[in-house]
């Protein structure tokens, strides 16, 4: 289960993210950007509070980024917890290097979208990195 709280500040919206970011939290996170203001053109994910996130959730996360960006926003996700971070590093194949720093944006996200899909069908994979924290 996944909280959101969306606060916005002028031309920027915060989201405050709590809890596991999984299937079912997806959904909740997805329907973020309905509630955003026109005018809002900044994003700012924080994820401090999400102490698990799976391929699933990091489908999500990435359909809300690509969603925000068609919609011409700038968007940041801050505040990655340790097992997130694995998540998204194993997910994307260079486990233990900061991964959003050595692809574009857009050619990073097809990436993990390619293979948190190609994760969230194998057993094996979804195991070596799953154990919640």
């Amino acid at each position: 289960m996944i909280t959101v709280d969306v606060q916005q500040y002028g031309n920027s919206a915060l989201v405050n993210a709590s809890g596991e970011l999984d299937g079912h939290g997806g959904v909740a996170l997805g329907e973020v950007l309905d509630g955003i203001a026109l005018g809002v053109r900044d994003l700012l994910v924080d994820l401090r509070g999400v102490r698990f996130m799976d391929a699933e959730g990091l489908l999500a996360l990435l359909e809300v980024h690509r969603r925000s960006e068609a919609l011409g926003l700038r968007v940041l996700v801050t505040g990655w917890q340790r097992q997130p971070q694995r998540c998204l590093a194993e997910v994307a194949g260079i486990p233990g290097s900061p991964a959003a720093e050595r692809y574009p944006a857009a050619a990073f996200r097809r990436l993990l979208e390619e293979r948190a899909q190609t994760a969230c069908g194998s057993a094996d994979f979804v195991g070596s990195w799953q154990q919640r924290a």
